[in-house]
């Protein structure tokens, strides 16, 4: 079984600006747009960005432009090596704000004196949240057993961003970023 493609009908872009709701890609009861096509490719996002607000400013209909990163590339930059006391480090901190947030949830039901319970409930979920995280730190390094003895982020990076436009306003736009008229 196929799928007709989301841009089968070119009514449906005309239907979707009629009926005043704002398209978006990811609505699951959006109408299907109509085709669209690559007017621009920019190394950075704020290129992509600029020439955006500059159709804006000449008046464009930017309803119907998309910034799409493409050629998503992972990239995990390593920020350091991962001991024992930098795991229940981690542990800690992440331990600690659950906790001073379900510490001050307790003291904020304590009718007698809210301000003096909900402020020293929350300094010991603090307390007892960084404990536990930094126990739970350990234990999951330990368990690792060296496998991982170092920390990261993990970010995706698009290679190039294209601006598509819907095929109906495409020619505009090329020739509104070409000449900047």
């Amino acid at each position: 079984m196929t799928t007709p493609p989301r841009h089968a009908d070119p009514a449906a872009g005309s239907r979707a600006s009629t009926t005043g709701r704002t398209w978006s890609p990811g609505s699951p009861d959006a109408p299907a747009r109509s085709a669209r096509r690559t007017v621009a490719s920019f190394a950075t996002y704020e290129e992509a960005e600029r020439a955006v607000d500059r159709l804006a400013d000449l008046d464009f209909p930017v309803e119907r432009v998309a910034i799409l990163g493409q050629d998503l590339q992972t990239v995990e930059q390593v920020t350091g090596k991962l001991d024992y006391p930098r795991a229940a480090w981690r542990g800690a901190v992440s331990g600690a704000v659950p906790g001073v947030l379900l510490g001050w949830l307790f003291g904020v039901f304590n009718w007698v004196d809210p301000v003096i319970a909900s402020v020293l409930l929350a300094l010991y979920g603090l307390l007892i949240g960084a404990v536990i995280g930094a126990v739970i730190g350990v234990i999951i390094h330990a368990v690792q057993g060296g496998r991982r003895d170092f920390s990261s982020v993990t970010v995706m990076q698009p290679q190039r961003f294209e601006m598509v436009v819907d095929d109906e306003v495409a020619d505009q736009a090329a020739r509104l970023l070409a000449t900047g008229v």
